[in-house]
């Protein structure tokens, strides 16, 4: 009879956090497979468990999770576990789990910490509706590509972000969503530095434009407001910006002119302008 896989979230910060359930299930595991071996034995050692591990991460999913397969199928038990979290999340053992499925493997999942709820319900933004957008894309255009299909999002949206990554998908989110758009940026959630700032996205871009960010990041963006039933289409908007700048107006002026007559927004028009004469 086929073991259980068990994906047990393990805190994001504060060691605190790892639940009673979590320490019993890691414990009686026949193995624990970690996303970092070195990472998770720390945690181990701090709850006094004492166990084999086997290393299963983002470039060894194929091998690393037929090992794990076979050793399910032969009937053991095996606690997942990543870094920080809630496994399977915008992370690799979402493959593992995939693949446990496919061959009727039970999976149970224990609940716990996960950065990207602990962010939403700190943000102060609407909570009923959201979207985990994840990492975005390191490739530019591949990244703009994923912010423009959110354009017209009126959910609330959650990115995770490194710190290096940071000022450039902060430009990127103003220059697709407007420089008004609100935001949460939380900042090394359950540690020792916690912060969370409220803001809108052009504060946020001045704020991290010459202080190099620390820390781990997830941003909780405001959604899209509601289109009016007799909101001017954005397509006509910025039409009518190119025939004024093809007449010899500043993009400026352009964007200024058509936004007043139409009852738009100047700024997130004459970014919606900027973006368009970029493509």
């Amino acid at each position: 009879m086929p073991g259980t896989l068990y994906l047990v979230p393990t805190p994001i910060g504060n060691l605190s956090d790892l639940s009673p359930r979590a320490v019993e299930t890691l414990s009686q595991a026949d193995f624990i497979a970690a996303e970092d071996t070195r990472v998770t034995l720390k945690l181990l050692n701090h709850f006094s468990i004492k166990k084999s591990m086997v290393a299963y991460y983002r470039h060894n999913t194929e091998a690393g999770g037929q090992a794990i397969l076979k050793r399910l199928l032969d009937g053991e038990t095996c606690a997942l576990v990543s870094d920080a979290g809630t496994p399977a999340v915008s992370d690799p053992g979402e493959e593992l789990v995939k693949l446990c499925v496919e061959h009727g493997v039970d999976v149970i999942a224990l609940p716990g910490p996960c950065a990207l709820t602990t962010a939403l319900s700190v943000s102060g933004l609407p909570t009923g509706r959201f979207t985990f957008e994840g990492f975005l894309a390191m490739n530019k255009k591949n990244r703009r590509d994923h912010l423009n299909s959110l354009q017209h999002e009126p959910r609330t949206m959650i990115f995770y972000e490194a710190p290096h990554k940071l000022l450039t998908t902060l430009q990127d989110l103003a220059a697709v969503f407007g420089p008004d758009r609100r935001l949460a940026l939380c900042r090394e959630l359950t540690k020792l530095h916690e912060e969370v700032i409220r803001t809108t996205l052009a504060q946020a871009v001045e704020r991290y434009r010459d202080q190099p960010p620390k820390g781990e990041f997830v941003l909780v963006v405001e959604g899209a407001q509601p289109v009016a039933e007799n909101a001017p289409d954005p397509g006509d908007a910025l039409a009518q910006v190119s025939a004024l700048r093809q007449e010899g107006l500043s993009l400026k002026d352009a964007t200024r002119q058509v936004a007043d007559a139409l009852g738009l927004k100047r700024n997130l028009l004459y970014s919606m302008a900027l973006e368009a004469e970029k493509a």
